[in-house]
């Protein structure tokens, strides 16, 4: 059973019986405490938190007046009633001004009304203490939500970190060096290549590693929406624009103002689009679907296509000043054919990622069946071999190895693929290049795991040192 605290009330008179009968009158409220003395009172308020003070402003030595300043600085929430004649207007003054004195009571009093006021002088005394419990609260609720906010920003740049884009080849060592250079800059930014190479995550690498990192990333797929509702979503629209604009609606590029804004397939859009990006890229504004009045923004853009864009000038499907405007720095990303000894490590990186995902443990994947994965031809580039991937984790056994007979491939993949002709017409160049490449990945792995150290690697892959020797000389290792 839980019995109610009362609230602590602390009464400083210099008579005796004043103190005994305000006790009697109102112990059955508050839990009391008694002084002769502000100096005693004080020593009081040193040792015991109390709720309210009720204190008579004539007493020898200290007044009430310069009690309550003092007790104010010991104890600045306790509430302060004070007991004064009839002659004592200026102490009246000086207690509202100095002591900041809830009430005042004169002499003589009646006892159900001093009693009211002191209940009421409780009750501010505990909406303080709430009003100080749910700050505390807030803070703490702020300081854990900055820190998750702080911990959320480092993940999700991690995530987006430039050495989570996967890649070893040629190819794509080109891309990190272009990359490298436009990172540390605002300059706007095209990314070009076919459909399912990573273009987004090119420009999200640009984006979370440079100096706009801090804020927003807005990416916006343009081929999936009519013109209407593009301009609506990136440029914002005011009330009674259309049917449906109920309210005044910023756009994408006043959300992401100071950041980034990812404009993908950026051919798919119409010419009177292009022409009011034009004016954002060019003046630096924008105007709100229905607005006569321009917003200015501060936008870094990154563009993607996957058609040939100088082609659609040269037809007339893309306007030229606007392809200037976005091809001042151009990345090209290469297609999965053109980088196939990244494959292994796409595939490694990609049974990890699902493996993880999934709470499956597979414990790697066998030479044959990375050997067949390089083999074929990947129409949809790294996105088809990451489908791919994920249908067979999800098919696999947990502790599974995954080999070349549990590989979930796509139909199109097995009539048409590299992988399905038959021994004697396979392409030897292919396969030559497919061999090579999956040995110098293997040979960089052991080599990685063993520290550089030639004998100790060797061992492991089962051949002599001099004949690891040969292989790093010919492979160019």
């Amino acid at each position: 059973m839980n019995i109610q605290k009362l609230p602590k009330l602390l009464i400083v008179d210099d008579e005796q019986p004043v103190l005994n009968a305000l006790k009697r009158s109102l112990r059955i409220k508050f839990d009391i405490l008694l002084s002769l003395s502000g100096f005693a009172a004080l020593e009081i308020l040193r040792e015991q938190e109390v709720a309210v003070i009720l204190a008579d402003q004539r007493m020898p030595g200290m007044t009430g007046v310069g009690f309550f300043v003092k007790a104010s600085r010991i104890q600045p929430d306790a509430v302060r009633v004070m007991l004064t004649g009839y002659s004592d207007v200026e102490a009246i003054i000086q207690a509202v001004n100095e002591a900041a004195i809830f009430h005042y009571l004169q002499k003589p009093w009646e006892p159900e009304v001093l009693a009211m006021i002191l209940v009421r002088a409780a009750e501010k005394y505990e909406l303080i203490q709430e009003n100080r419990r749910l700050n505390r609260e807030l803070e703490l609720s702020n300081q854990q939500l900055s820190t998750e906010n702080k911990l959320l920003r480092t993940e999700v740049e991690n995530s987006h970190s430039f050495s989570n884009i996967i890649g070893e080849s040629p190819a794509m060592q080109k891309v990190f060096t272009l990359v490298e250079k436009i990172i540390p800059t605002t300059t706007t930014v095209m990314i070009t290549g076919a459909t399912g190479t990573g273009k987004e995550l090119v420009a999200q690498a640009i984006h979370y590693n440079g100096p706009r990192s801090s804020k927003m990333f807005a990416p916006q797929n343009c081929a999936a929406l009519p013109d209407t509702l593009l301009e609506s979503i990136l440029f914002g629209h005011v009330k009674g624009a259309f049917t449906d604009a109920v309210k005044d609606q910023k756009g994408v590029f006043k959300l992401a103002d100071g950041g980034t804004v990812f404009l993908d397939e950026i051919a798919d859009t119409s010419p009177a689009f292009q022409q009011r990006l034009l004016r954002v890229l060019q003046e630096g504004e924008i105007t709100p679907v229905g607005s006569q009045h321009t917003i200015k923004v501060d936008v870094r853009i990154i563009s993607a296509t996957n058609r040939d864009l100088e082609r659609e000038v040269a037809r007339g499907n893309f306007r030229q000043d606007l392809f200037y405007r976005l091809n001042v720095f151009r990345i090209t990303m290469p297609s999965l054919a053109q980088r196939l000894e990244d494959i292994p490590l796409l595939v490694r990186h990609f049974v990890k990622k699902y493996s993880r995902k999934m709470g499956k443990q597979i414990t790697g994947i066998s030479p044959d069946c990375e050997l067949e994965l390089m083999g074929l031809e990947y129409s949809g580039n790294i996105r088809q071999l990451e489908n791919i991937i994920e249908r067979t984790i999800v098919m696999a056994q947990d502790g599974d190895i995954i080999t070349k007979d549990l590989l979930v491939l796509d139909d199109r993949l097995k009539i048409g693929g590299r992988g399905n002709y038959p021994m004697s017409e396979q392409p030897t160049m292919i396969l030559r290049e497919a061999v090579n490449s999956l040995e110098r990945q293997y040979i960089i792995t052991a080599l990685d795991r063993n520290g550089g150290n030639l004998s100790q690697a060797a061992r492991e892959l089962g051949v002599t040192r001099a004949g690891l020797y040969k292989k790093i000389a010919r492979l160019k290792i």
